[in-house]
């Protein structure tokens, strides 16, 4: 059974950093390619960031660039997403997905964890 675990989140101010986390189970980690994907409040959801299995390959929202970094350590089945100079907008249920190979769709979602920016 495939588990895709966020934690990290939580309430921070305008400016303040988060570092979320994403451990996945029940799966060959280092051979999915994971993303970060967020839905604001009434809002659809967005991706956020993607990184290649080995870690080499990087993508952003342009809404984040130079913001948020991704990474990974497949050791330690996990991947991560650094978010630094925060923003009210960037308040979400952030989530984590995983998909194998050069599939369009995403395998498997977590629950999500919520990130809260307050001005």
């Amino acid at each position: 059974q495939v588990q895709l675990l966020e934690s990290g989140g939580g309430l921070v101010h305008a400016g303040d950093s988060l570092r979320l986390s994403c451990a996945a189970s029940g799966l060959t980690f280092s051979s999915y390619y994971m993303g970060w994907f967020r839905q604001p409040p009434g809002k659809e959801r967005e991706f956020v960031a993607g990184i290649s299995w080995h870690g080499g390959g990087t993508e952003y929202a342009d809404s984040v660039k130079g913001r948020f970094t991704i990474s990974r350590d497949n050791a330690k089945n996990t991947v991560y997403l650094q978010m630094n100079s925060l923003k009210p907008e960037d308040t979400a249920v952030y989530s984590c997905a995983a998909k194998w190979g050069a599939s369009a769709l995403y395998n498997y979602w977590g629950q999500g964890t919520q990130v809260t920016v307050s001005s």
